[in-house]
């Protein structure tokens, strides 16, 4: 039998990292993301991983680092760091106490805590910003450059030294300066400056590409869930990377949303088209061009009979899930607040070369009723099959052509992270603290199913041939070979 979802309102927006060359771009810089590449494909290339390992005994286990209570957001890895984003239930600076939303940065070969940047939680209360959910936004990493959405609303952009190389940016009057104190070089309010009612939290995990930002806003309903406070403002935006200045904005789909915008941006360059793809908080995905906001295409991503019902009774659903392209194709489930528990979901192929409306003509295929369950997952697309979760519990694998079904694999535990695929093998994370590792492929072979003590809510990384999981309060690096110390239950 399934355990119950976690009590919390958080929308996981999970994450993986990698080394990438940008569009445009003339030399290579190192960058790390949510979702492993700007195409938000959860695929490495990284050999040699661990397979199995034990967090009791150190066994293939190089170390792990507390974080808060609540961790969501992360890992991902550049420039020797790892950089999660978590709650101040984990204090390291008595200086700044309370509840809090944090990003931390740890050395990578060693997990020593290097610094953390810490934001006040919003007096409106738990409309605007949850308790106890810390920063849900995973960063994007670009070179000496870290970006996120703080529980705020505010889109921040960090220096990845903190104050180790002087005091970056136009911000020089920082509270803390510390030297395990964040470096900030601009901060852009969106509830100030855009008008943006975030429903419980932003949660949007950034995208920079060719300098501009994009994000989503988190703006929603209120209180009551009933009224949308504020329609015409912007769901979707891009932010100039530099300056932290508004390049341009998106209220779609203004009044039509069902709860909350929760999801994160895609690029992709579709049949030589460069496009934003944006999941929206009324159950569509809509595409953008990325320099000047102009909408592409839009596909409603429930079938025609879907209802919205208040509470998440009802058969229609948001988009929380992240867009994957690959081959030209946008691959996407629909799911709700995993406090509105399992339903019925849709998981689709959508052809990203057309314009318009592209509801019906765009539909390549389409899994849903009792074959898909409601989604907060990523797809991972390797070899031409689709590894793709429900938050019911099930991994799939699908033909990435097709949608034909390979096999399926029930984690008995609720699923919030992303598959991901490297060295010849499908990590996936479940609330039980297990990861299953799968062999991936046609053929159905589970390798183990190792697990790490505490929930898991994130997705495991590939970096470096170590392997990097978040679970709920603490952080594991993992690497073949390696002995650490056994994780013992927290205050122990």
């Amino acid at each position: 039998m399934k355990r119950t979802l976690a009590p919390t309102l958080l929308l996981v927006l999970l994450a993986a990292s990698a080394a990438t060359l940008a569009p445009g771009a003339k030399a290579a810089v190192e960058r790390a993301m949510f979702g492993n590449t700007f195409s938000r494909n959860m695929v490495s290339d990284e050999k040699g991983l661990p397979a199995d390992w034990d967090v009791k005994t150190g066994r293939n286990v190089r170390w792990w680092a507390d974080v808060g209570s609540q961790a969501y957001a992360g890992p991902v890895i550049a420039g020797g760091k790892v950089f999660v984003g978590t709650n101040n239930d984990g204090l390291r600076n008595p200086a700044l106490p309370n509840d809090r939303g944090v990003v931390m940065a740890f050395a990578e070969a060693t997990g020593e805590f290097l610094w953390q940047m810490t934001h006040e939680k919003l007096t409106s209360g738990r409309v605007n910003d949850w308790p106890q959910q810390g920063v849900c936004s995973t960063p994007f990493v670009e070179g000496k450059r870290l970006y996120y959405v703080s529980n705020r609303a505010t889109i921040v952009c960090l220096d990845t030294e903190g104050f180790k190389d002087g005091n970056d940016g136009p911000v020089t009057d920082e509270k803390a300066t510390g030297p395990t104190d964040a470096d900030v070089v601009w901060e852009y309010d969106m509830m100030a400056e855009l008008d943006v009612f975030p429903h419980n939290l932003a949660v949007s995990s950034p995208l920079v590409v060719d300098g501009i930002l994009y994000a989503t806003t988190g703006n929603g309903v209120d209180e009551g869930h009933v009224n949308i406070p504020v329609p015409d403002a912007p769901s979707f935006v891009a932010i100039d990377a530099a300056t932290g200045k508004l390049v341009w904005e998106s209220n779609l789909p203004g009044k039509h949303i069902l709860h909350g915008t929760w999801s994160n941006p895609t690029y992709g360059v579709v049949k030589g088209r460069p496009q934003v793809i944006f999941p929206g908080g009324d159950g569509w995905v809509r595409s953008f061009e990325p320099k000047t906001g102009k909408l592409l295409w839009q596909f409603d991503a429930n079938p025609k009979d879907s209802v919205w019902v208040l509470g998440g009774r009802g058969t229609r659903n948001n988009l929380i899930a992240t867009a994957v392209v690959w081959e030209d194709k946008v691959y996407i489930g629909v799911g709700q607040d995993p406090e509105h528990g399992e339903g019925v979901g849709n998981f689709w192929c959508i052809d990203a070369s057309l314009e318009g409306d592209v509801t019906e003509k765009g539909r390549v295929w389409h899994r849903g009723g009792n074959d898909f369950h409601r989604t907060i997952s990523t797809a991972a697309i390797h070899d031409g099959i689709v590894y793709a979760a429900d938050l019911s519990g099930f991994l799939y694998a699908l033909d990435a052509r097709t949608g034909q079904l390979y096999w399926k694999h029930d984690l008995l535990a609720a699923v919030w992270g992303s598959p991901f695929v490297a060295d010849g093998r499908v990590y996936i994370g479940d609330e039980d603290g297990d990861i299953a590792i799968l062999k991936a492929g046609k053929t159905k072979e589970v390798v183990a199913e190792p697990n790490i003590g505490v929930s898991v809510y994130s997705t495991p990384v590939a970096k470096d041939g170590g392997l990097f999981v978040l679970g709920r309060n603490r952080l594991f690096a993992m690497r073949t070979g390696a002995q650490g110390k056994p994780a013992t239950r927290r205050g122990e």
